[in-house]
């Protein structure tokens, strides 16, 4: 549900010509956009989606056509290093807890995989302004953190009302 919801976030507020065999998702409302994503497989809302992402990077970021293939191969090869990244490390526990040490270790372990991603973000930055100008690559990281904020402002008012919901019955 959350993937639907966030497909048709991107496709309603940025407008995107991308689609998905001749399918002109500007033209459709919102009821038949549902339903083509809801027929669609799991593989296929997950490729529909990484699709519509990318365009959205590459009509933000304003790349030349002749590197939007380049740049797309970098730019996903980054998130996919980012992932592979976050994944070696487990966020599923209760810091409260947790002995003096072990929470010791699990802020060690944070702090190396902070840093891990910095390394990342800087080489894949340098890969990146081999494609398109450091403005542009800038502007890329920029765009991310607005994006994680509103989501991060969003679970939390998803958060806050969802207690309110369970105080108030």
């Amino acid at each position: 549900m959350k993937k639907i919801l966030f497909t048709l976030f991107i496709i309603c507020g940025f407008g995107l010509n991308a689609q998905r065999t001749d399918y002109d998702w500007k033209k459709m409302d919102s009821k038949q956009r549902k339903e083509i994503i809801n027929n669609l497989s799991p593989e296929e809302r997950k490729e529909l989606l990484k699709k519509f992402r990318d365009n959205m990077i590459l009509d933000n970021l304003d790349v030349d056509p002749k590197n939007k293939a380049e740049f797309t191969a970098v730019y996903n090869e980054y998130i996919d290093s980012q992932k592979q990244i976050k994944s070696q490390f487990n966020p599923n526990f209760n810091p409260e807890t947790l002995s003096d040490d072990e929470a010791k270790v699990k802020l060690q372990q944070s702090f190396e995989l902070g840093q891990k991603l910095l390394d990342n973000r800087k080489k894949y930055a340098e890969k990146m302004q081999q494609v398109v100008p450091c403005q542009k690559v800038l502007k890329l990281f920029q765009s991310e953190w607005m994006m994680r904020d509103k989501m991060n402002d969003r679970k939390t008012h998803i958060h806050d009302n969802t207690a309110k919901q369970k105080q108030n019955p």
